[in-house]
């Protein structure tokens, strides 16, 4: 018996590289599941983990076996349901739930549903797995790759495509590999497939490690994609990141690529958001899109009936009656979406004293409150200060979370009333972010007077970025003085410290830029 399984060849000795060997034996077993040379290979690694991570994918002892995939193009992965990973084969009866049903609990019943079988071979997925899943659902077919939770069908369109792409959960082993070898190795292309594995089969710290892997790489080309798919997997913090990008980003979530690719229900749910901070037009122009990419998933022609069609009821969550006049003259009452009926009321609803009733809510959204960090503790002006020509003024500042930096507040002239040309930066690590030349018109005051970015810059906690302005105007203005590094606004703290980029004097303790506009 020990002949066949390890087959006769001359052993490094362990005085020698050990890392190195673990390595190449987990290279060799993962490329062709040949088993460990020599009967002493557990010598040659001195922990429990490293072990354990030599019978990965390997043949080795494996006495069950998992058929993945769709017929014609199975693989036979190998499993261990008892080995002594510390090297006393006869104790082998002693570690009769060791590796995968120490990981995990739902392999108990494919388990013994093969060995019961005496075939020591499981197809996957199979009744079993239908059973085992815990209420998230079943493979009845291995060429689809994943099932979805009821009443969420259109939400894993996703996750099917993605999964069917990889050719099923096990034929890339991520999660066979956290179980034998405690190793996470997740990036974009395969987080969700492994998302839905670790929920699947209930390992709740690797799916711990994908919600927090998503979590990090959100943004507002992806946020839409991933508010759906935190509902299907019932993960309310994911759920809330997701909302707050959107919120804020609205207008850039709308119009990313993965918007078209959401359920009517996700879709519904952001056309009810009540804190959107989009025009209603691009709203408008969202769900066209949104209902153009319908068409397609449903074979219909594009047309403007079929895209009516799969809107449904939720063309009435959008507020078009809270549309500037002009844009809905020129895009929604043009577009053909509207029927003649809602089209006339709607004229009427903007220009009659005797508004007519619509099934479309007439308030506009109320969007989100921008909020203001100010640093600096007064302001004032002196007859040499505060001048520009041309030169920058620049400070660095942190956060300790997440926050989309709207605009700056600025100061204005010391002179009585003047305008200003402001070409406004933001940079991380030496990187532009957003940049945007605006003119401001200030009144003589020492209020501030704010300036915008196209759209809200997401900001990560924990990294400096640079905000840089420079400012054009004929006549000296306020600047703030008594500056503090540390500033607490709402629930948010801001650490600030001075910017090689200043060269206008804007520092910590005075300058310009005395405020920074976000939600949060």
């Amino acid at each position: 018996m020990a002949a066949e399984l390890f087959p006769a060849k001359k052993l490094v000795s362990p005085a020698s590289s050990s890392s190195s060997s673990a390595a190449s034996l987990q290279q060799q077993n993962l490329s062709n599941n040949n088993p460990a040379p020599g009967c002493s290979w557990q010598g040659l690694f001195p922990t429990i983990r490293e072990r354990n991570s030599v019978m990965f994918n390997n043949e080795m002892m494996a006495d069950v076996h998992f058929v993945v995939g769709p017929p014609g193009a199975t693989q036979r992965v190998p499993g261990h349901k008892p080995f002594p990973a510390g090297g006393d084969s006869l104790r082998l009866k002693s570690f009769r739930n060791q590796v995968l049903l120490a990981s995990d609990p739902v392999p108990v019943l494919l388990f013994l549903s093969a060995v019961r079988s005496g075939r020591g071979q499981l197809r996957v997925p199979c009744h079993v797995l239908r059973r085992a899943g815990r209420g998230h659902g079943g493979d009845p077919d291995p060429g689809r790759g994943a099932a979805v939770l009821p009443g969420h069908a259109e939400v894993g369109r996703t996750i099917r495509s993605d999964l069917r792409t990889r050719t099923g959960l096990l034929t890339r082993p991520l999660l066979h590999r956290y179980i034998y070898c405690d190793e996470i190795d997740l990036c974009a292309d395969t987080v969700l497939a492994t998302l839905y594995a670790a929920k699947k089969y209930i390992v709740p710290h690797l799916a711990r490690a994908c919600v927090n892997f998503l979590e990090t790489s959100l943004s507002a080309k992806n946020a839409c994609v991933l508010l759906s798919q935190s509902c299907l997997f019932e993960e309310p913090d994911l759920t809330q990141r997701c909302w707050e990008v959107i919120d804020a980003q609205a207008e850039l979530a709308l119009r990313s690529e993965g918007f078209c690719d959401i359920d009517a229900q996700t879709l519904e749910s952001i056309l009810r958001r009540e804190t959107l901070n989009a025009k209603e037009m691009v709203v408008f122009e969202a769900a066209l899109s949104w209902a153009e990419a319908e068409c397609q998933r449903r074979d219909l022609p594009p047309s403007i009936d079929n895209k009516r069609l799969v809107l449904g009821k939720a063309i009435y969550l959008i507020r078009i009656p809270a549309m500037a006049l002009e844009d809905f003259a020129n895009g929604a009452a043009q577009s053909g979406v509207l029927t003649l009926n809602e089209t006339n009321d709607i004229f009427l609803w903007f220009t009659a004293s005797r508004k007519p009733e619509l099934l479309f809510c007439t308030k506009p959204r109320k969007g989100l409150a921008p909020q203001r960090c100010h640093r600096f503790q007064s302001c004032a002006y002196r007859s040499n200060q505060w001048r520009y020509r041309g030169r920058c003024d620049s400070i660095q500042f942190a956060v300790d979370r997440r926050v989309f930096i709207a605009g700056f507040g600025l100061y204005g002239s010391s002179c009585g009333s003047a305008e200003y040309s402001a070409k406004m930066e933001l940079k991380r690590q030496g990187v532009p972010m957003a940049q945007r030349v605006i003119k401001f018109f200030s009144d003589g005051s020492s209020s501030t007077f704010p300036v915008w970015f196209d759209y809200p810059v997401q900001i990560e906690p924990d990294t400096f970025y640079t905000a840089s302005v420079v400012l054009d105007g004929n006549e000296l203005s306020y600047f703030g003085q008594e500056g503090m590094t540390e500033v607490q606004s709402g629930k948010v703290t801001f650490q600030f410290q001075c910017s090689s980029d200043s060269t206008n004097g804007t520092g910590v303790q005075g300058g310009q830029i005395p405020e920074l506009i976000f939600y949060a």
